[in-house]
């Protein structure tokens, strides 16, 4: 068992331990079946919908219009108190909410009223494999169900765009787009002379170190150029969790006790603080949110890998800091440029289109593998589904990530948790009774804990 899961595994679990219902397929336009406790529609219509009225779906929106123009969909009618599908249930198709209400369960005993023509009733009411809540008709309701292929090509597509590093023009949101700032970023990235970090200088030494194989010994002698991170490997190493016989004082002992990927994969995250800087005194405020809301996202990381046992929980905690590491050269460009950036409401509004592929430039460039570098591109990309149908990193970080948007103003504009893919691949398909701020509330020690040791 890893420090980590030692040191926070004595807290309140966090995902709760329910059977999911019986597991079958849902009735839809590719696939009928009416003897899976669920209800026959009252009314089928095979008559498609316009381009304009599917492309204000999410993510059909985002798709070539050609493509959204020949996928198969259906009008369903259902009666007031019909069940259109079941939580852990199989599903062909994808559902949006068309008129009316409906009632949807993530757990027994806790859920949600969507209704449409509200903001979130153009998001699906699922989009995964498996279906992450019972659907239930709270008046009459017409639902929309398409064949499900398009979020494989969906997410075909992410993972096609997310391993190329090649640079090429960000598309620019109507709104910014003809920004002299936002052009001139652009246009810096595209010709690769965005000015971007670099690793801290004992964190590259003991990659590059660790690299050649090297023992212990060198890599202490590595370590020992920052004092700062010395002193945190002493503290862990002091720690209950190692149950030193007498106090260790020194970097070598520390190391010894750790063990050498652990120290590695420690070095790193505390190192990344140090690219979270600037000297525009109007900018670092921003900096430091920018710093805190990455120790957050990887928090949760980590607690949602801890509490999954699929991920490694260290490699949560590397990919929820470097998720944002895009902002660092947008936040920099602003630096070099202060009489022609736009406010700070603009600048956060183009974040979303313009850190993703900086991030994945910026990993590529500092030498991270390739599981790290396509994070940023992906970690808000909610319904990109991966092939594996076991959790995997990304899966982790987009969970993480959606948490972290709870609370906020974003939680306006983001799916239901038990909406996206990433989430029917937890165990017990659920987070927590109550599947949303529970989980924060229950992990909150532990957060903590790890936000104080990685600042």
């Amino acid at each position: 068992m890893n420090w980590f899961t030692q040191l926070f595994s004595k807290h309140t679990k966090t995902i709760a331990a329910i059977a999911p219902e019986k597991k079958s397929d849902i009735i839809s336009p590719d696939h009928p079946n009416s003897s899976v406790g669920c209800s026959e529609p009252v009314f089928v219509e095979h008559k498609k919908l316009s381009l304009t009225a599917l492309k204000k779906l999410a993510p059909l929106r985002d798709m070539d219009d050609a493509y959204v123009e020949q996928l198969d969909h259906t009008t369903l009618n259902y009666a007031q108190g019909s069940v259109i599908f079941r939580l852990g249930q199989k599903t062909r198709s994808v559902f949006y909410l068309l008129k009316g209400s409906v009632d949807l369960q993530p757990t027994s005993s806790n859920g949600y009223t969507l209704s449409a023509g509200s903001s979130l009733a153009n998001l699906p009411l699922n989009s995964g494999k498996l279906c992450g809540a019972t659907a239930f008709a709270k008046t009459d309701i017409t639902i929309l169900a398409i064949s499900g292929e398009f979020i494989s090509q969906w997410s075909g597509k992410s993972r096609q765009q997310s391993v190329c590093i090649e640079l090429i023009d960000i598309e620019l949101p109507e709104q910014i787009a003809d920004n002299r700032f936002f052009t001139r970023f652009s246009k810096a990235y595209r010709e690769n002379k965005l000015s971007l970090p670099s690793l801290p200088n004992v964190a590259l030494k003991l990659k590059e170190a660790m690299d050649r194989d090297v023992g212990i010994n060198e890599a202490v002698k590595i370590i020992s150029i920052d004092a700062a991170i010395v002193a945190k490997l002493i503290q862990l190493a002091n720690s209950p969790v190692y149950s030193p016989i007498s106090p260790i004082t020194n970097c070598l002992t520390a190391v010894t006790r750790l063990g050498l990927d652990q120290t590695r994969k420690l070095v790193m995250s505390l190192s990344l603080k140090q690219l979270f800087h600037c000297d525009n005194p109007q900018l670092i405020t921003k900096m430091q949110r920018l710093w805190k809301n990455s120790l957050y996202v990887s928090s949760l990381s980590f607690i949602l890998a801890l509490e999954d046992g699929t991920i490694n929980p260290e490699d949560a905690l590397l990919a929820g800091l470097i998720c944002d590491i895009g902002t660092i050269p947008l936040l920099h460009f602003a630096e070099q440029y202060p009489d022609e950036y736009p406010n700070w409401e603009v600048l956060e509004s183009a974040i979303p289109f313009l850190s993703p592929p900086v991030g994945s430039l910026v990993l590529n460039t500092l030498g991270f593998a390739a599981e790290l570098t396509i994070i940023p591109k992906l970690a808000e990309d909610w319904f990109y589904e991966s092939d594996s149908d076991q959790l995997n990193l990304i899966d982790i970080v987009i969970l993480a990530k959606l948490h972290s948007y709870f609370g906020t103003n974003r939680a306006k504009e983001i799916p239901y948790m038990n909406s996206i893919p990433a989430y029917t691949k937890l165990k017990n398909n659920k987070l927590t009774p109550d599947f949303s701020l529970d989980v924060l509330h229950k992990a909150k020690h532990r957060i903590h804990a790890i936000m104080n040791f990685l600042s």
